[in-house]
Protein backbone atom coordinates (compact mmCIF):
# COMPACT_ATOMS: atom_id res chain seq x y z
CA UNK A 1 0.00 0.00 0.00
CA UNK A 2 1.24 3.67 -0.71
CA UNK A 3 0.47 6.65 0.45
CA UNK A 4 -2.75 8.22 -1.80
CA UNK A 5 -1.34 11.75 -1.95
CA UNK A 6 1.81 9.68 -3.27
CA UNK A 7 -0.15 8.23 -5.81
CA UNK A 8 -1.86 11.02 -6.95
CA UNK A 9 0.66 13.25 -7.01
CA UNK A 10 3.21 10.96 -8.73
CA UNK A 11 0.23 9.30 -11.37
CA UNK A 12 3.12 8.82 -13.94
CA UNK A 13 5.58 6.42 -11.37
CA UNK A 14 2.53 4.31 -10.46
CA UNK A 15 1.51 4.02 -13.88
CA UNK A 16 4.45 2.59 -14.70
CA UNK A 17 5.05 0.49 -12.10
CA UNK A 18 1.68 -0.96 -12.85
CA UNK A 19 2.79 -1.77 -16.45
CA UNK A 20 6.32 -2.91 -15.15
CA UNK A 21 4.97 -5.50 -13.05
CA UNK A 22 2.31 -6.81 -15.20
CA UNK A 23 -0.88 -5.91 -13.03
CA UNK A 24 -3.99 -5.40 -13.67
CA UNK A 25 -5.17 -1.66 -12.07
CA UNK A 26 -7.34 1.19 -13.39
CA UNK A 27 -5.81 3.55 -11.73
CA UNK A 28 -8.37 6.19 -13.38
CA UNK A 29 -10.27 4.19 -11.27
CA UNK A 30 -8.73 4.72 -7.77
CA UNK A 31 -8.65 8.42 -8.51
CA UNK A 32 -12.19 8.49 -9.17
CA UNK A 33 -13.21 6.16 -6.18
CA UNK A 34 -10.73 8.60 -4.08
CA UNK A 35 -12.22 11.68 -5.30
CA UNK A 36 -15.64 10.17 -4.10
CA UNK A 37 -14.34 9.26 -0.78
CA UNK A 38 -13.25 12.85 -0.33
CA UNK A 39 -16.40 14.42 -1.01
CA UNK A 40 -18.22 11.84 1.09
CA UNK A 41 -15.79 12.44 4.35
CA UNK A 42 -16.44 16.16 3.46
CA UNK A 43 -20.39 15.81 3.48
CA UNK A 44 -20.33 13.27 6.81
CA UNK A 45 -18.26 15.82 8.82
CA UNK A 46 -20.56 18.55 7.51
CA UNK A 47 -23.91 17.06 8.66
CA UNK A 48 -22.06 16.19 12.22
CA UNK A 49 -20.91 19.30 12.50
CA UNK A 50 -24.70 20.26 11.84
CA UNK A 51 -25.87 18.14 14.42
CA UNK A 52 -23.21 18.92 16.98
CA UNK A 53 -24.70 22.99 16.49
CA UNK A 54 -27.96 21.35 16.92
CA UNK A 55 -27.27 19.91 19.96
CA UNK A 56 -25.24 23.22 21.33
CA UNK A 57 -28.31 25.21 20.40
CA UNK A 58 -31.61 23.05 21.75
CA UNK A 59 -30.47 23.52 24.77
CA UNK A 60 -31.70 27.66 24.78
CA UNK A 61 -34.36 27.11 22.97
CA UNK A 62 -38.20 27.43 24.16
CA UNK A 63 -40.56 23.96 24.15
CA UNK A 64 -41.88 24.86 21.08
CA UNK A 65 -38.69 25.50 18.89
CA UNK A 66 -37.29 23.06 20.79
CA UNK A 67 -40.06 20.60 19.29
CA UNK A 68 -39.48 22.29 15.53
CA UNK A 69 -35.74 21.84 16.40
CA UNK A 70 -36.14 18.03 17.17
CA UNK A 71 -37.96 17.58 13.94
CA UNK A 72 -35.35 18.64 11.85
CA UNK A 73 -32.29 16.90 14.25
CA UNK A 74 -34.37 13.63 12.83
CA UNK A 75 -34.32 14.29 9.68
CA UNK A 76 -30.68 14.97 9.83
CA UNK A 77 -29.83 12.08 12.21
CA UNK A 78 -31.25 10.19 9.24
CA UNK A 79 -29.39 11.83 6.33
CA UNK A 80 -26.10 11.12 8.71
CA UNK A 81 -27.15 7.63 8.57
CA UNK A 82 -27.20 7.46 5.14
CA UNK A 83 -23.77 9.43 4.55
CA UNK A 84 -21.97 7.35 7.12
CA UNK A 85 -22.99 4.17 4.75
CA UNK A 86 -22.67 5.39 1.83
CA UNK A 87 -19.00 6.72 3.02
CA UNK A 88 -18.72 3.25 4.57
CA UNK A 89 -19.39 0.98 0.79
CA UNK A 90 -16.71 4.05 -1.07
CA UNK A 91 -14.36 3.06 1.60
CA UNK A 92 -14.24 -0.24 1.54
CA UNK A 93 -13.97 -0.19 -2.42
CA UNK A 94 -11.14 2.34 -2.03
CA UNK A 95 -9.20 0.09 0.49
CA UNK A 96 -9.55 -2.90 -2.40
CA UNK A 97 -8.26 -0.27 -4.95
CA UNK A 98 -5.20 0.68 -2.46
CA UNK A 99 -4.66 -3.49 -1.76
CA UNK A 100 -3.38 -3.53 -5.43
CA UNK A 101 -1.21 -0.51 -6.04
CA UNK A 102 2.53 -1.93 -6.34
CA UNK A 103 5.06 -0.55 -4.65
CA UNK A 104 7.80 1.63 -6.97
CA UNK A 105 10.67 -0.58 -8.40
CA UNK A 106 14.26 0.23 -7.31
CA UNK A 107 15.77 2.37 -10.32
CA UNK A 108 18.71 -0.50 -10.50
CA UNK A 109 16.00 -3.27 -10.66
CA UNK A 110 16.31 -4.96 -13.87
CA UNK A 111 12.75 -4.17 -16.34
CA UNK A 112 11.22 -7.18 -17.43
CA UNK A 113 8.25 -9.82 -17.75
CA UNK A 114 9.49 -13.09 -16.21
CA UNK A 115 12.35 -14.98 -14.88
CA UNK A 116 14.16 -14.48 -18.01
CA UNK A 117 14.52 -11.23 -17.29
CA UNK A 118 16.53 -11.82 -14.59
CA UNK A 119 19.96 -11.00 -14.44
CA UNK A 120 22.57 -12.90 -12.53
CA UNK A 121 24.91 -10.45 -10.50
CA UNK A 122 27.30 -12.63 -8.78
CA UNK A 123 28.53 -16.44 -8.70
CA UNK A 124 30.48 -18.30 -5.71
CA UNK A 125 32.08 -21.52 -5.80
CA UNK A 126 33.07 -24.01 -8.03
CA UNK A 127 30.60 -26.76 -9.83
CA UNK A 128 31.52 -30.25 -8.12
CA UNK A 129 33.09 -32.86 -10.30
CA UNK A 130 32.27 -36.71 -9.89
CA UNK A 131 34.37 -39.76 -11.47
CA UNK A 132 31.33 -41.79 -11.39
CA UNK A 133 28.03 -42.05 -12.18
CA UNK A 134 25.54 -39.32 -9.23
CA UNK A 135 22.37 -40.12 -7.92
CA UNK A 136 19.87 -37.64 -7.99
CA UNK A 137 18.73 -36.75 -4.32
CA UNK A 138 15.47 -39.39 -4.15
CA UNK A 139 17.91 -41.98 -5.12
CA UNK A 140 20.05 -41.18 -2.48
CA UNK A 141 17.24 -40.79 0.30
CA UNK A 142 15.90 -43.79 -0.82
CA UNK A 143 19.18 -45.86 -0.71
CA UNK A 144 19.99 -44.52 2.47
CA UNK A 145 17.16 -45.01 3.78
CA UNK A 146 16.82 -40.92 4.09
CA UNK A 147 13.32 -40.83 2.47
CA UNK A 148 10.15 -42.13 1.76
CA UNK A 149 8.03 -40.25 -0.77
CA UNK A 150 5.61 -43.55 -1.56
CA UNK A 151 4.41 -43.68 1.79
CA UNK A 152 4.23 -39.91 2.28
CA UNK A 153 2.17 -39.48 -1.21
CA UNK A 154 -0.11 -42.45 0.77
CA UNK A 155 -0.57 -40.53 3.85
CA UNK A 156 -0.25 -36.99 2.56
CA UNK A 157 -1.01 -36.51 -0.38
CA UNK A 158 0.48 -34.87 -3.74
CA UNK A 159 4.00 -33.95 -3.07
CA UNK A 160 4.04 -35.76 0.62
CA UNK A 161 6.69 -36.84 1.73
CA UNK A 162 8.24 -38.58 5.23
CA UNK A 163 12.05 -37.43 6.13
CA UNK A 164 14.02 -40.27 7.63
CA UNK A 165 16.83 -41.24 10.31
CA UNK A 166 20.04 -39.23 9.36
CA UNK A 167 18.05 -36.92 7.17
CA UNK A 168 16.01 -35.62 10.31
CA UNK A 169 18.70 -35.05 12.34
CA UNK A 170 20.16 -33.27 9.29
CA UNK A 171 17.30 -30.93 8.76
CA UNK A 172 17.51 -30.40 12.48
CA UNK A 173 21.18 -29.39 12.59
CA UNK A 174 21.05 -27.12 10.22
CA UNK A 175 17.48 -25.62 11.05
CA UNK A 176 19.45 -24.81 14.36
CA UNK A 177 22.84 -23.91 12.95
CA UNK A 178 20.99 -21.21 10.99
CA UNK A 179 19.08 -19.87 13.88
CA UNK A 180 22.23 -19.69 16.26
CA UNK A 181 23.94 -17.58 12.86
CA UNK A 182 21.23 -15.32 13.42
CA UNK A 183 21.14 -14.90 17.02
CA UNK A 184 24.81 -14.47 16.73
CA UNK A 185 23.80 -11.32 14.63
CA UNK A 186 21.62 -9.80 16.87
CA UNK A 187 18.35 -11.46 15.59
CA UNK A 188 15.94 -11.90 18.18
CA UNK A 189 14.25 -15.46 17.71
CA UNK A 190 10.88 -16.50 17.61
CA UNK A 191 8.55 -19.70 16.70
CA UNK A 192 5.81 -18.00 15.29
CA UNK A 193 2.11 -18.99 14.92
CA UNK A 194 1.65 -21.15 11.69
CA UNK A 195 -2.71 -20.40 11.71
CA UNK A 196 -2.95 -16.98 10.79
CA UNK A 197 -6.01 -14.55 10.94
CA UNK A 198 -6.30 -12.48 7.85
CA UNK A 199 -5.29 -9.26 8.71
CA UNK A 200 -1.79 -10.57 9.05
CA UNK A 201 -1.57 -12.15 5.15
CA UNK A 202 -3.09 -8.63 4.15
CA UNK A 203 -0.29 -7.00 5.98
CA UNK A 204 2.39 -8.74 4.85
CA UNK A 205 0.83 -8.83 0.98
CA UNK A 206 0.18 -12.39 0.59
CA UNK A 207 -3.48 -11.41 0.10
CA UNK A 208 -4.39 -10.56 -2.46
CA UNK A 209 -2.07 -11.17 -4.71
CA UNK A 210 -1.44 -14.90 -3.81
CA UNK A 211 -4.01 -16.13 -1.87
CA UNK A 212 -4.52 -19.33 -3.97
CA UNK A 213 -1.22 -20.50 -2.61
CA UNK A 214 -2.14 -20.01 0.96
CA UNK A 215 -4.29 -22.89 2.81
CA UNK A 216 -7.79 -22.01 4.25
CA UNK A 217 -9.06 -23.88 7.25
CA UNK A 218 -12.49 -25.30 7.13
CA UNK A 219 -12.88 -26.05 10.70
CA UNK A 220 -11.72 -23.23 12.91
CA UNK A 221 -12.51 -24.75 16.03
CA UNK A 222 -14.27 -23.59 19.25
CA UNK A 223 -13.75 -21.02 21.81
CA UNK A 224 -13.72 -21.18 26.09
CA UNK A 225 -17.68 -21.16 25.83
CA UNK A 226 -18.19 -23.71 23.09
CA UNK A 227 -19.14 -21.50 20.75
CA UNK A 228 -17.73 -21.78 16.85
CA UNK A 229 -14.82 -19.78 16.30
CA UNK A 230 -16.38 -17.39 12.98
CA UNK A 231 -12.95 -16.08 11.84
CA UNK A 232 -11.68 -16.94 8.76
CA UNK A 233 -8.00 -18.60 9.21
CA UNK A 234 -5.03 -19.61 7.53
CA UNK A 235 -2.10 -21.45 7.09
CA UNK A 236 1.18 -19.88 6.87
CA UNK A 237 3.52 -20.10 3.87
CA UNK A 238 6.44 -18.59 6.12
CA UNK A 239 6.51 -16.53 9.30
CA UNK A 240 7.14 -13.50 7.95
CA UNK A 241 3.37 -12.36 8.10
CA UNK A 242 3.71 -13.31 11.89
CA UNK A 243 7.04 -11.72 12.42
CA UNK A 244 5.38 -8.34 10.72
CA UNK A 245 2.03 -8.33 12.74
CA UNK A 246 3.79 -9.01 15.71
CA UNK A 247 4.73 -5.27 15.25
CA UNK A 248 0.84 -4.51 13.77
CA UNK A 249 -0.40 -1.30 15.47
CA UNK A 250 2.50 -0.24 17.14
CA UNK A 251 4.84 3.02 17.20
CA UNK A 252 8.34 2.51 18.26
CA UNK A 253 10.72 5.06 18.99
CA UNK A 254 13.17 5.71 16.38
CA UNK A 255 15.98 4.37 18.82
CA UNK A 256 14.63 0.91 19.44
CA UNK A 257 15.32 0.96 15.32
CA UNK A 258 16.33 -1.11 13.68
CA UNK A 259 14.54 -4.10 14.91
CA UNK A 260 15.74 -7.41 13.77
CA UNK A 261 13.65 -10.46 14.14
CA UNK A 262 13.97 -14.53 12.43
CA UNK A 263 11.45 -16.37 12.90
CA UNK A 264 11.31 -20.53 13.08
CA UNK A 265 8.30 -22.15 11.56
CA UNK A 266 6.85 -24.98 9.60
CA UNK A 267 5.26 -23.36 6.49
CA UNK A 268 2.58 -24.41 3.93
CA UNK A 269 2.23 -23.92 0.47
CA UNK A 270 -0.35 -24.86 -2.45
CA UNK A 271 1.82 -24.62 -4.85
CA UNK A 272 -1.00 -24.07 -6.87
CA UNK A 273 0.98 -22.02 -9.87
CA UNK A 274 3.21 -24.94 -10.00
CA UNK A 275 1.00 -27.50 -11.74
CA UNK A 276 3.32 -29.79 -13.72
CA UNK A 277 6.43 -28.75 -12.40
CA UNK A 278 9.09 -30.52 -10.18
CA UNK A 279 6.74 -32.95 -9.46
CA UNK A 280 8.82 -35.63 -7.79
CA UNK A 281 11.35 -34.53 -4.99
CA UNK A 282 11.65 -32.24 -1.94
CA UNK A 283 12.09 -29.59 -4.86
CA UNK A 284 8.36 -28.50 -4.54
CA UNK A 285 6.87 -29.52 -1.68
CA UNK A 286 3.83 -28.61 0.33
CA UNK A 287 5.13 -28.27 3.39
CA UNK A 288 8.31 -27.66 4.75
CA UNK A 289 10.73 -26.15 7.72
CA UNK A 290 12.11 -22.80 7.41
CA UNK A 291 13.96 -19.73 9.83
CA UNK A 292 13.24 -16.22 8.00
CA UNK A 293 14.54 -12.75 8.66
CA UNK A 294 12.49 -9.35 9.28
CA UNK A 295 14.19 -5.99 9.54
CA UNK A 296 12.49 -2.76 10.46
CA UNK A 297 14.57 0.05 9.97
CA UNK A 298 14.15 3.79 9.74
CA UNK A 299 12.43 5.64 6.34
CA UNK A 300 15.49 5.68 4.31
CA UNK A 301 15.50 4.24 1.59
CA UNK A 302 19.77 4.04 1.50
CA UNK A 303 19.32 2.33 5.01
CA UNK A 304 16.97 -0.25 3.57
CA UNK A 305 19.32 -1.02 0.88
CA UNK A 306 22.45 -1.33 3.00
CA UNK A 307 19.95 -4.28 4.48
CA UNK A 308 19.03 -6.09 1.52
CA UNK A 309 22.35 -6.63 0.61
CA UNK A 310 23.75 -7.60 4.40
CA UNK A 311 20.75 -9.79 4.82
CA UNK A 312 21.50 -11.23 1.68
CA UNK A 313 25.21 -11.68 2.74
CA UNK A 314 24.28 -13.80 5.50
CA UNK A 315 22.25 -16.23 3.61
CA UNK A 316 25.33 -16.59 1.35
CA UNK A 317 27.68 -16.89 4.29
CA UNK A 318 25.56 -19.48 5.16
CA UNK A 319 26.04 -21.49 1.90
CA UNK A 320 29.93 -20.65 2.00
CA UNK A 321 30.11 -22.53 5.26
CA UNK A 322 27.75 -25.52 3.71
CA UNK A 323 30.59 -25.28 0.88
CA UNK A 324 27.46 -25.33 -1.62
CA UNK A 325 28.30 -23.14 -4.90
CA UNK A 326 25.55 -20.90 -5.77
CA UNK A 327 24.45 -17.29 -7.80
CA UNK A 328 22.56 -14.50 -6.83
CA UNK A 329 19.94 -13.37 -9.01
CA UNK A 330 18.80 -9.71 -9.33
CA UNK A 331 14.51 -9.77 -9.73
CA UNK A 332 13.41 -8.22 -12.91
CA UNK A 333 9.93 -5.80 -12.07
CA UNK A 334 7.58 -8.32 -13.62
CA UNK A 335 9.03 -11.41 -11.52
CA UNK A 336 9.37 -9.49 -8.09
CA UNK A 337 5.78 -9.29 -7.05
CA UNK A 338 3.63 -6.10 -5.94
CA UNK A 339 4.72 -5.16 -2.97
CA UNK A 340 8.94 -5.35 -3.69
CA UNK A 341 10.83 -2.23 -4.27
CA UNK A 342 14.23 -4.37 -4.97
CA UNK A 343 14.59 -8.53 -5.01
CA UNK A 344 16.82 -10.54 -4.73
CA UNK A 345 17.09 -14.79 -5.50
CA UNK A 346 19.71 -17.13 -4.50
CA UNK A 347 19.89 -20.12 -6.28
CA UNK A 348 22.06 -23.04 -4.95
CA UNK A 349 23.83 -25.85 -7.49
CA UNK A 350 22.02 -29.07 -7.00
CA UNK A 351 24.48 -31.79 -9.24
CA UNK A 352 21.69 -34.30 -10.32
CA UNK A 353 20.01 -31.69 -11.77
CA UNK A 354 22.74 -29.95 -13.02
CA UNK A 355 21.30 -26.45 -12.80
CA UNK A 356 20.86 -23.88 -9.82
CA UNK A 357 18.02 -23.67 -8.17
CA UNK A 358 16.26 -21.20 -5.90
CA UNK A 359 16.68 -21.60 -2.14
CA UNK A 360 16.55 -18.41 -0.92
CA UNK A 361 14.99 -14.99 -1.35
CA UNK A 362 15.75 -11.49 -0.15
CA UNK A 363 13.30 -8.34 -0.22
CA UNK A 364 12.91 -4.94 0.25
CA UNK A 365 9.10 -3.32 0.62
CA UNK A 366 10.18 -0.11 2.11
CA UNK A 367 6.86 0.91 3.95
CA UNK A 368 4.60 -1.09 1.54
CA UNK A 369 3.48 -3.47 4.14
CA UNK A 370 3.89 -1.22 7.52
CA UNK A 371 1.09 0.68 6.07
CA UNK A 372 -0.99 -2.37 5.77
CA UNK A 373 -0.49 -2.69 9.46
CA UNK A 374 0.40 0.64 10.91
CA UNK A 375 3.67 0.45 12.19
CA UNK A 376 5.33 3.59 12.85
CA UNK A 377 8.28 5.07 14.34
CA UNK A 378 8.55 8.20 16.38
CA UNK A 379 11.67 10.28 15.12
CA UNK A 380 14.03 12.60 17.53
CA UNK A 381 11.89 15.22 16.66
CA UNK A 382 8.91 13.67 16.79
CA UNK A 383 7.61 13.06 13.73
CA UNK A 384 5.50 10.07 13.30
CA UNK A 385 6.83 7.74 10.35
CA UNK A 386 6.33 4.23 8.52
CA UNK A 387 9.19 1.96 8.96
CA UNK A 388 10.64 0.37 6.43
CA UNK A 389 10.42 -3.45 6.11
CA UNK A 390 12.66 -6.42 4.70
CA UNK A 391 12.55 -10.02 4.87
CA UNK A 392 14.88 -12.82 3.62
CA UNK A 393 14.91 -16.71 3.60
CA UNK A 394 17.99 -17.81 6.00
CA UNK A 395 17.50 -21.39 5.61
CA UNK A 396 14.28 -23.32 3.78
CA UNK A 397 14.68 -27.10 4.50
CA UNK A 398 14.29 -29.99 2.62
CA UNK A 399 15.07 -27.86 -0.33
CA UNK A 400 18.53 -27.30 0.72
CA UNK A 401 19.04 -31.06 1.60
CA UNK A 402 18.99 -31.39 -2.52
CA UNK A 403 21.59 -29.90 -3.05
CA UNK A 404 23.66 -31.15 0.09
CA UNK A 405 23.04 -34.38 -0.59
CA UNK A 406 23.59 -34.28 -4.40
CA UNK A 407 26.85 -32.41 -3.99
CA UNK A 408 28.72 -34.63 -1.76
CA UNK A 409 27.43 -37.67 -2.65
CA UNK A 410 30.16 -40.63 -3.04
CA UNK A 411 31.26 -43.36 -5.04
CA UNK A 412 30.08 -45.81 -2.41
CA UNK A 413 27.26 -44.12 -2.01
CA UNK A 414 27.64 -42.46 0.92
CA UNK A 415 27.41 -38.80 1.72
CA UNK A 416 29.68 -36.54 3.35
CA UNK A 417 27.83 -34.03 5.82
CA UNK A 418 29.24 -30.24 5.49
CA UNK A 419 31.93 -29.96 8.45
CA UNK A 420 30.28 -26.96 9.76
CA UNK A 421 27.31 -28.85 10.48
CA UNK A 422 29.03 -31.55 12.28
CA UNK A 423 29.06 -30.38 15.31
CA UNK A 424 24.96 -30.57 15.70
CA UNK A 425 24.76 -33.50 13.45
CA UNK A 426 27.27 -35.98 15.88
CA UNK A 427 28.30 -38.19 12.51
CA UNK A 428 30.46 -36.68 9.86
CA UNK A 429 28.43 -38.84 7.06
CA UNK A 430 25.72 -41.07 6.04
CA UNK A 431 26.62 -44.70 5.22
CA UNK A 432 24.30 -47.05 3.06
CA UNK A 433 22.64 -49.22 5.87
CA UNK A 434 25.22 -52.15 4.95
CA UNK A 435 28.45 -50.40 5.43
CA UNK A 436 27.20 -48.83 9.20
CA UNK A 437 26.71 -52.45 10.00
Amino acid sequence: MLDINFIRENQDKVRTAIAQKGLELDLDELIKVDNERRASIGEVDSLREQQNNFNKEITSLNAEDKEKALVGMKVLSSDLDSAQKKMHEIEEKWYALNLLVPNIPSSDSPVGSSEADNVEVEKWGEIPKFDFEIKGHVALGQDLDLLDLERGTKTSGFRGYYLKNEAVILQMSLLFYALKKMTDQGFSPMITPTILREFALIGSGHFPFGRDDIYELANTGKNESGQEISDQLYLAGTSEPSLLAYYADKTLDENELPVKTCGFSQCYRNEVGSYGKDTKGLYRIHEFMKVEQVVLCAADEKESDQWLEKMRGFSQEILKDLKIPHRVIQICTGDMGAGKRKMYDIESWMAARGTYGETHSDSDLTDWQSRRLNIKYKTKKGEKKYVYALNNTVIASPRILIAILENNQNKDGSVTIPEVLRPFCGFSEIKPKGINK
